[in-house]
């Protein structure tokens, strides 16, 4: 993948490829230039936005989206890792998931999510969300300077 020096940087922390796919989809047609890094699991998650193993030249992310469940570490524990995380915690973390159980919903909120969105089932829905993401979190939100 070129990276685009200027752009924002997103990691999609995603395990099924369909949904992965999607979100590609719907941030090659956004407006705002970004670089969208996917990873499968929330080890790796972990490994990338602490720049460890091969992820030891990764970008800081400027925001993440995270499914809730996930192969060998969920998406509760990666944003607790986060959160508690003195140089990891201001990314802002967005909870994309299929769950709409209200317990998810009230964990992922006490663990410091940012928003917690539901994935809808449509192409055209879920293009709509990302693209309303990225306008809410880089255009209307000022973020911290990254250090």
């Amino acid at each position: 993948m070129q990276t685009n020096h200027n752009a924002v940087e997103i990691l999609l922390v995603e395990d099924n490829p369909a949904d992965a796919r999607l979100t590609k989809e719907a941030m090659n047609d956004s407006k705002i230039a970004n670089n969208l890094h996917i990873v499968e699991d929330g080890q790796e998650a972990m490994d990338f936005v602490r720049k460890l193993g091969k992820y030891s030249d990764a970008p800081t992310p400027d925001l993440v989206l995270l499914d809730l469940n996930l192969p060998k570490k969920d998406g509760r524990e990666v944003l607790k890792e986060i959160k508690e995380d003195d140089n990891l915690k201001m990314i802002p973390v967005i909870v994309l998931t299929s769950s709409k159980a209200e317990e998810d919903i009230i964990k992922m909120y006490s663990l410091h999510a940012n928003s917690y969105i539901q994935k809808p089932l449509d192409f055209e829905q879920f293009s709509k969300i990302v693209e309303t993401i990225e306008n809410f979190w880089f255009t209307i939100v000022k973020l911290p300077t990254k250090v």
